[in-house]
């Protein structure tokens, strides 16, 4: 049989292939040698960098493992697990101390508090418990808290009473925002401040103000009667009659009252009424009586503007 001899490669293909595999080895090694520059102008070592990747790769393989728990409830199971271990140990609900009551039945407290009674303290939802007391009519902030190992700590801010709301078949108490604290008997408002008068409840913070216009009449205020939506009808506790111009002309009228009350002592004496709705213009009327002209002259000339008889 006849032998098949190859030819060695030619001269210029080894060459060529020489070449390209110094070229190689020639940008790898340039490569490196820039990696290795950059890693030098890091502070920190190679091996803490390494350190660094490995504590990378575990993060994310426990991230992945934690969102597959969660997909599949095992985190549920193991905190309802962690849960019952607690309360295999003592801690669980046995004791609530409730602390800042005053005024309210302590007692409304303890109800929505004690429904949690042998729970866990892993498991108890301090927040919707807040919310529960946060409902309560004289409850104005909470703060609920675990008091390890079995104590639930609950301490109450209470509203502050303000005012008597007249409602048409009953009293109930209101704080100064017009919040309705709780139903009152006519004994228990008695020297308190009553308000009257379709939505009147909406503006108790509107007479509260307009009332510290004239400090020296406030505490002498008995009631308070919000009229067609616009002014209001102040009573004294003498008995006597205020009538009041609109919410924006409100203000001013009073302090002329008030000054006018302050030189001739209106209340108390025969003026049984006085209207000071028309601007400028103060109508009087008298107990028992017409009002004394040269008084209202008087009243008038001490800053009323036009005083009338009303008899």
């Amino acid at each position: 049989m006849a032998k098949v001899v190859r030819s060695a490669p030619g001269i210029r293909r080894s060459a060529a292939a020489r070449g390209r595999s110094r070229a190689a080895r020639t940008a790898q090694n340039r490569t490196v040698g820039a990696v290795g520059r950059a890693l030098a102008l890091l502070p920190f070592t190679e091996a803490q960098l390494h350190k660094a990747f490995l504590a990378l790769i575990f993060a994310a393989i426990l991230a992945a493992g934690w969102a597959l728990a969660s997909v599949t409830g095992a985190t549920a199971v193991a905190e309802a697990e962690a849960a019952r271990v607690a309360a295999g140990a003592g801690f669980r609900v046995r004791h609530v101390s409730v602390t800042g009551t005053k005024r309210m039945n302590e007692m409304a407290v303890y109800e929505r508090a004690l429904q949690h009674k042998d729970q866990p303290m892993p498991l108890l939802d301090l927040e919707a418990l807040r919310s529960e007391l946060l409902a309560l009519p004289w409850v104005s902030d909470a703060r609920v808290s675990r008091r390890l190992p079995d104590t639930l700590a609950i301490d109450i801010v209470e509203r502050r009473e303000h005012a008597v709301l007249a409602r048409p078949d009953h009293l109930v108490l209101i704080d100064p925002t017009g919040h309705v604290l709780e139903p009152i008997s006519p004994a228990r408002a008695k020297g308190k401040l009553v308000i009257s008068g379709p939505g009147a409840q909406r503006k108790v913070g509107a007479l509260d103000a307009l009332l510290d216009t004239a400090p020296a009449l406030k505490p002498q205020v008995a009631s308070a009667e919000w009229v067609g939506n616009r002014r209001w009808n102040l009573t004294f506790k003498t008995g006597q009659l205020l009538a009041l111009p609109e919410e924006e002309r409100a203000a001013a009228a009073l302090v002329r009252f008030a000054k006018l009350d302050g030189a001739n002592r209106l209340l108390g004496g025969r003026v049984e009424a006085v209207d000071m709705r028309v601007a400028g213009q103060a109508a009087f009327r008298c107990k028992d009586g017409p009002c004394n002209a040269s008084a209202l002259e008087r009243m008038a000339a001490n800053g009323a503007g036009q005083a009338e008889t009303k008899n």
